[in-house]
């Protein structure tokens, strides 16, 4: 079916609805509704980081922000690469996304080596539920990374969603879980009704504190943050607390 002409506030309302669009190639203009009838999620509070993994969180060797690149990491979520000649975001998908990113409901995370973009995340915010939408890399693990600091800032933020869209062998690895179209209406109605914020962009998020989910660990003040950034022993942290 096809999608009709869109705006922000109409694909907010869809991704309420477990709806969200695609495009077939990047250079098709009509966009699709998708639902489908198996959807990929992750629980939060079952998130696995596996070992190796957390040695380079906690090694922080890339350079983790949020919200300061958004349309840079759409470009190349977008742009082929190995093993993925033909991607699914298109200009319409990138105007549509850009402007939810303008108006709070769409953020980035981007993980940055020597001062360039080496990977990173987007997706979309409402309530309680967050919706991933694509991932690159361009250095080993730079995506996995964005994905273990995007879980630390959903658990932070009170989030009780996190959306995969379709389960993959990757994903699994971390913990994410196939259920029922039905059942996943249930769970994101919920989600979307709870409230939850997402935590403060790079550069301010020495404002937040972290005292009450992490006991005398906080994120507050030049101690906790390296240019607004979160350590990554605090990110594990966040994710290995239990609700």
């Amino acid at each position: 079916m096809h999608a009709p002409l869109l705006t922000p506030d109409i694909l907010l309302r869809a991704y309420a609805e477990g709806l969200f669009p695609m495009a077939e190639r990047h250079d098709d203009a009509a966009l699709y509704w998708i639902s489908p009838e198996k959807r990929g999620i992750f629980p939060l509070d079952a998130f696995h980081v596996p070992k190796r993994l957390a040695r380079t969180v906690r090694s922080d060797k890339f350079t983790v922000t949020t919200d300061t690149a958004f349309a840079e990491i759409m470009r190349a979520c977008a742009a082929p690469g190995k093993g993925r000649e033909e991607t699914w975001i298109n200009d319409e998908i990138l105007r549509l996304y850009t402007a939810l990113h303008a108006g709070g409901h769409a953020h980035s995370l981007e993980c940055w080596r020597d001062g360039k973009l080496v990977g990173g995340l987007y997706g979309v915010r409402l309530g309680g539920a967050f919706f991933g939408e694509s991932m690159f890399s361009r250095e080993r693990d730079a995506s996995k990374i964005a994905l273990v600091h995007l879980v630390a800032r959903l658990k932070y933020g009170g989030f009780k969603l996190l959306d995969a869209q379709f389960l993959t062998e990757h994903l699994a690895r971390f913990g994410a879980i196939e259920i029922s179209r039905k059942k996943y209406l249930a769970v994101l109605g919920s989600a979307v009704a709870t409230p939850a914020y997402w935590p403060a962009p790079s550069g301010n998020v020495g404002m937040l504190s972290s005292a009450p989910a992490l006991g005398e660990t906080g994120l507050t003040g030049a101690t906790a943050t390296t240019e607004g950034c979160w350590p990554g022993a605090v990110v594990l942290q966040l994710i290995t607390q239990t609700s």
